[in-house]
This record gives structure tokens, C-alpha cells and sequence, in this order.
């Protein structure tokens, strides 16, 4: 294993361990001031969903992308946990019958099986609206305006033109809507999965007060890492195993899904990995040594068996 390498798995697990942490403190039962209360059933289920798994990628990239500017960490750690929470909502909903329909998130029973579709539908609600709550903290940045630039990015990449846009094309594709629409997958992926992949970086920028030409390094990594991950994914789906991933393989085939692997065949999405890596690997030449850890993030997001 490289040192940049072993630092990498070394640093994202202890992200993992601290975004945790962070997790259960700002998921208890302790009222926030204009808080009237936290229903039990509620808080077990936004838990439930939050808690206790996932590699915890997406706080990784803030808290990296943030390392590089100089960004206290426990600032980075939070903005972190912001997008964190609509990640988590968003495989809540993702789940439910009127969605992908799926029973195994993670190893174990997805929200809506533990429990029913409602408490699913408003735990989701929860963290959607916890992670703004999150975001827009004094804590997180004495800058008023940087804090604004960053709750408008979430809100971009999490809304209409980024993620829940994605999802909706994404099921017009599969012909939820009457007859199948045609995907364009590249552009399907930059909003679906690739927009909250994309503000872990840029997240850092914001945070750093960067320069332009810095942004901009960070927001073509962000682009490259997040068309790797979904391809990855699309691989994964074709060739994974069940067990490794925590949840059903071929789940894109049977709800005859247009994917990265459909379009350009499996030795195709395979080129086009390694290509994005390359990509990555020169948007970050203008950080120098300080870019090392964010690129064995991108090799880690391309060869992951889960």
C-alpha cells in the first residue's frame, strides 16, 4: 500500500468515525431552541436511516476539499454532516415502493420495511430539512455570505437541477410516466448522483474562500469523481455481489434502467473510468501534494466493491 494510499483509507475512516459522532449528537433527543419537540418515532427513524453505516464519502470530500484551503476541521465536519443528512433522505425516499421499491439498504431492512411508508416519507422530510438547518450555522463560518454561498449550492445540487431533477428523469426513463423517454446518461448522472458528489468538493472551495481558478479545479474534480462513482456503480450492479453491496444486484437491469454500462458496454465504462481518473488526477495538479489524499479518493470511488 502507497502512503498516499494508506493515508487516504486512514483519513476516511476517521471522517467516518467523527461524521458519526457528529450524527448522533445533532440526531438526539436534545431540543434546539424554537423546537417545540422530537417525536420519538421520528428521531429513532431519521436514525435508524443516518447511523450506524456508509463509508461517509460525501463529508470526506468537504472535509478534504476544506483541508486544502486551511479550513478548521470541525467547521468542514459540519457542513459535512449537512450533506450527509440529504444523502440519507434521499435513499429513504430512493427506497420506497413508489421509487426503486427496494427491501435492503446497507445490509438490513430499508426504512419504509422497518417501519411503514409514512414514518419513511417524513424521516426523509426530517433530514432534508435538518441539513439546512445544519448548514446555515454560525459555527461553520463567522462570513454570513459564505455561509449563504454554501447553503445555495447545497440547495442547487440537492433541488430542481440537480438530484431530485435526476431522480425524475431517471424514472421517465424507465417509463413511469407513460412511455419510456429517451436518457441522456451523462447528463442524468451529473444531476442524480454526481450533483451532491460535486458540492463535497466545491464545498471546500466555499468554505476556503478560494480563488477562482481554485473553484474551478475543484468543481472539474468534483465533475470527474462523480461520473467515476456512477459508472462505477453501473459496474457494480452488472458484476457485484449482493452481499458485498448490501442490497440487491441488478436492480438497474430488472427495472430496465439506461445506464453507463447499456450505452457503452462493460469494457466501454471501464475505458471511461479510467479516463475520468486521469481527469481528475490533472484538475488537481494545482494544489500539488496537498491534492494526494483527494486523488486516491478518486482511485478508492472507481475500484470500490460496494
Amino acid at each position: 500500500m502507497t502512503t498516499a494510499t494508506a493515508d487516504f483509507t486512514k483519513r476516511l475512516d476517521q471522517t467516518a468515525e467523527d461524521t458519526e459522532a457528529l450524527l448522533a449528537k445533532l440526531l438526539s433527543d436534545t431540543l434546539l431552541s424554537d423546537e417545540i419537540a422530537r417525536p420519538k418515532r421520528l428521531m429513532d427513524a431519521m436514525r435508524y436511516s443516518s447511523l450506524g453505516g456508509g463509508k461517509r464519502l460525501r463529508p470526506f470530500l468537504v472535509v478534504e476539499s476544506s483541508a486544502v484551503f486551511g479550513v478548521p476541521r470541525d467547521a468542514a465536519l459540519l457542513a459535512g454532516a449537512a450533506l450527509e443528512c440529504i444523502h440519507c433522505y434521499s435513499l429513504i425516499h430512493d427506497d420506497l415502493p413508489a421509487m426503486d421499491n427496494s427491501d435492503l439498504r446497507r445490509g438490513r431492512p430499508t426504512l419504509h420495511k422497518q417501519t411503514d411508508d409514512a414514518t419513511a416519507i417524513l424521516a426523509g422530510d426530517g433530514l432534508l430539512t435538518l441539513a439546512f438547518d445544519i448548514v446555515t450555522r454560525d459555527e461553520i463560518h463567522s462570513d454570513p455570505t459564505v455561509r449563504l454561498l454554501l447553503t445555495r449550492a447545497l440547495a442547487r445540487a440537492s433541488g430542481i437541477g440537480g438530484m431530485v431533477g435526476g431522480q425524475i428523469l431517471d424514472l421517465a426513463g424507465e417509463g413511469r410516466f407513460g412511455d419510456r423517454e429517451p436518457v441522456d446518461v451523462a447528463r442524468l448522472q451529473q444531476m442524480k448522483t454526481g450533483a451532491l458528489l460535486r458540492y463535497g468538493c466545491i464545498a471546500g472551495a466555499i468554505l476556503g474562500q478560494s480563488t477562482q481558478q481554485e473553484y474551478q479545479a475543484l468543481d472539474d474534480y468534483g465533475r470527474a469523481l462523480g461520473e467515476a462513482f456512477q459508472i462505477a456503480d453501473d459496474l457494480l450492479d452488472v458484476e457485484g455481489d449482493a452481499a458485498a453491496l448490501g442490497k440487491p444486484a441488478g436492480a438497474d437491469a430488472a427495472l430496465g434502467k439506461t445506464t453507463f454500462v447499456t450505452q457503452l458496454g462493460i469494457d466501454g465504462a471501464k475505458q471511461r473510468v479510467r479516463d475520468l481518473l486521469a481527469r481528475a488526477d490533472s484538475a488537481l495538479s494545482i494544489f500539488g501534494a496537498k491534492g494526494d489524499v483527494l486523488k486516491a479518493a478518486s482511485r478508492f470511488v472507481a475500484d470500490r466493491k460496494s
